[in-house]
C-alpha cells in the first residue's frame, strides 16, 4: 500500500488545506495587465519533476529556492512547491497519473492551477501568473509548449498514422499546467477506472492521450509565454518559463580511462553493425570490449559463452504482459514478470533475442580482474550511436560511490505497482557501487534471452535502488522525435539503424570535430546544454 506524505513545507500547510479563501471567489475576468495580488500566487501549486538521485535533489532543492525567493516579494504566504520524488514511496510517482488523486485531495478545493516544472525549468513567476490570467480557472484547461510527430512513430505506438502533426503533447521542459477542475476530473477517472499495466514510453505523450482521452476531453492549448530558449536568450523577453543553463556543468569531465565500455553483439551482425561503431564513436572510448556469440580476433570478440538464441513465436517471448508468471528471487522476495503475447500497440517493441544472460556476464566480468578497475559502465548494443564526450561532461555531475544507473528510462505498470527500468538501445550507464550493489543481491536473469533492461528494472526496484532519467539518452532514431524537442539538446545516444544512414545520423547529431571549435563540438554553449 503506498502511503502518501504531506509536504514538509512548514509555511505551506496552511492556505491550501483550510476554508476557501477569498481568491476562490473572486472573478475569472481579471485583465492580464492587472496587478499580480497575493490571491493569484496562492491559487497555484509548482510540482518539479525532480529523481531521487543526489545531484537531482540538489538541483530541485534550488529551483525550489528559487521559487521561493521570487515569491517572498509578493506575499507572505508562498505558494506550495512540490519535489515529485518525494511526495510517496509509489516507484511510479514520476508517470505523474497515478498522483492525481493525491494532487486533487489536497489541492482541489483551494487552488486553480497545478503547474509542472523540469529542474532545468526556469521561471519568472510574475509573467506566469499573468499569463495564467487569461484562463478562466472554473473551466477544464490542459496548457503548455505543443509538440508533434512529424511522422507516425514507434515511440507513439504509431498513434495518429495518417496524420501525425493533428495530435499535440507538451514539452515538459518549458512547463505544463493542469486547471483544477480538469485535475478533479481526471482523480476521479483514476479513482473509478485504476490505470492499466501497461508500458509508460514517451511520457508526455502518454499523459496528453490520456487528457485527451479519445476525443472526450481537452486537447492541449498552446501557451506562448511557456517557452524552452535559453534563459538569458534575447528572444525570450516575452517569456515565463526558459531553459536554465548550469555554467560549468559539474567539474572536469570524467576521463575516457575512467569509463568501461561493452557492446553487445552477435555474429550476424559482425560485419554489418560493428564496422559503423568502429567508423563512429569507438576511438573515443579508452576501454572497449566487444562481447557477442561468437569469437572474432579480427574486431576482436569476446564469447561470454551465453549463446544469442533466436525465437520464431512471439508466444514463446517472455516479456510482462498479462499472462503466466515468471520471476526472479532477490533476498528471498518474488519479484514476477508475465508471459503473454502482447497487445498489438506493443508488438513493435518485442526483440527477436533478450541479451538477460549476456548482459549479467558483462557485469560478472566488470567486477572481476579480466578488466581495468573504473567507476563507470557502459553498455551499449551494436545499433546504438554515442556521443562519449557528451557523456564523459555528463557523468562528471553523479557521484560514483553512490548506485547510479542512469539512461533513458521506460515503465512498466507503474499505475499497478510496477517498476522503472532504463531502455538498453539508448545505453545504459552504471556505477560500479551500483553493479555490486545488484550482483551482492543474487538477482538473476529467469532465462538467457529475457528482455535484460527489464530485469534489471525488476531488480532495481526490489533493492530500492533508484533508476535516474536523462532525456539526452535515445531508444530510437532521431526522425522517431518531434524536431523542436530535438531542438533544444544536445543528445547523447540514439539507437537503431533502420532505413537510416547511421554514419550520416552519428555526424550531424552526434559527432564533435573540435573541444573548442565545432557548432556541434564540446564549447561552451555544448557544456551548458548538457
Amino acid at each position: 500500500m503506498e502511503r502518501w506524505i504531506i509536504p514538509e513545507q512548514d509555511n505551506s500547510k496552511v492556505s491550501y488545506l483550510g476554508e476557501p479563501n477569498d481568491a476562490s471567489h473572486r472573478s475569472a475576468e481579471a485583465s492580464y495587465t492587472d496587478p499580480i495580488s497575493v490571491s493569484d500566487l496562492q491559487e497555484i501549486v509548482f510540482v518539479i519533476q525532480s529523481q531521487s538521485n543526489s545531484f537531482h535533489m540538489s538541483w530541485a532543492e534550488r529551483q525550489r529556492a528559487d521559487l521561493l525567493q521570487q515569491t517572498q516579494s509578493l506575499t507572505q504566504t508562498p505558494p506550495p512547491v512540490l519535489l515529485l520524488h518525494s511526495l510517496t514511496d509509489n516507484e511510479g510517482d514520476w508517470s505523474i497519473l497515478p498522483l492525481l488523486p493525491y494532487f486533487s485531495s489536497l489541492f482541489g478545493k483551494n487552488s486553480s492551477w497545478l503547474v509542472f516544472l523540469e529542474e532545468e525549468t526556469n521561471v519568472k513567476v510574475t509573467k506566469l501568473l499573468q499569463a495564467l490570467r487569461k484562463f478562466d480557472r472554473r473551466k477544464e484547461w490542459f496548457l503548455g509548449k505543443p509538440l508533434h510527430d512529424e511522422e507516425s512513430t514507434i515511440i507513439h505506438h504509431y498513434a495518429f498514422a495518417e496524420n501525425p502533426s493533428i495530435f499535440k503533447y507538451p514539452d515538459f521542459s518549458a512547463a505544463w499546467a493542469l486547471s483544477i477542475p480538469l485535475l478533479d476530473r481526471l482523480a476521479n477517472k483514476v479513482r473509478d477506472d485504476p490505470l492499466k499495466s501497461d508500458f509508460t514510453i514517451d511520457l508526455k505523450h502518454e499523459v496528453a492521450l490520456y487528457i485527451w482521452e479519445n476525443g472526450q476531453g481537452p486537447r492541449l492549448t498552446a501557451v506562448p509565454e511557456l517557452c524552452t530558449e535559453p534563459e538569458h536568450s534575447p528572444t525570450a523577453q516575452h517569456c515565463a518559463t526558459t531553459l536554465r543553463r548550469p555554467a560549468p556543468l559539474c567539474g572536469e569531465p570524467v576521463k575516457k580511462e575512467d569509463i568501461f565500455v561493452a557492446v553487445k553483439t552477435c555474429k550476424k551482425f559482425h560485419s554489418e553493425r560493428v564496422p559503423v561503431v568502429k567508423k563512429t564513436w569507438e576511438r573515443e572510448a579508452s576501454l572497449l570490449e566487444y562481447y557477442s556469440d561468437h569469437t572474432d580476433p579480427s574486431i576482436p570478440t569476446i564469447d561470454l559463452g551465453v549463446p544469442n538464441t533466436e525465437r520464431d513465436q512471439v508466444q514463446a517471448m517472455e516479456m510482462p504482459w498479462h499472462g503466466e508468471v515468471r520471476g526472479v528471487v532477490i533476498e528471498g522476495r518474488i519479484f514476477c514478470s508475465l508471459l503473454a503475447p502482447p497487445p498489438e500497440p506493443y508488438m513493435h517493441f518485442l526483440p527477436q533475442r533478450g541479451h538477460c544472460g549476456k548482459t549479467f556476464a558483462i557485469l560478472e566480468r566488470y567486477i572481476s580482474d579480466a578488466v581495468p578497475k573504473t567507476s563507470w559502465l557502459l553498455v551499449v548494443d551494436d545499433d546504438t550511436l554515442i556521443s562519449l564526450p557528451r557523456l564523459h561532461m555528463l557523468l562528471s555531475c553523479y557521484d560514483p560511490s553512490e548506485p547510479v544507473c542512469l539512461g533513458e528510462r521506460y515503465g512498466y505498470g507503474l499505475g499497478q505497482g510496477g517498476y522503472s527500468y532504463i531502455t538498453g538501445g539508448g545505453g545504459m550507464v552504471f556505477s560500479r557501487a551500483a553493479v555490486v550493489r545488484l550482483l551482492a543481491s543474487d538477482c538473476k536473469c529467469y532465462s538467457n534471452d529475457a528482455p535484460d533492461d527489464m530485469v534489471l528494472g525488476m531488480c532495481l526496484n526490489a533493492l530500492g535502488l533508484p533508476v535516474t532519467h536523462s532525456s539526452l539518452f535515445h531508444q530510437a532514431r532521431p526522425e522517431d522525435y518531434s524536431r523542436d524537442f530535438l531542438a533544444h539538446q544536445v543528445p547523447i545516444s540514439f539507437h537503431k539503424h533502420w532505413n537510416i544512414d547511421p554514419v550520416a545520423v552519428f555526424n550531424r547529431w552526434l559527432k564533435d570535430e573540435s573541444m573548442s571549435t565545432s557548432p556541434h563540438g564540446l564549447n561552451k554553449s555544448t557544456k551548458e546544454e548538457l
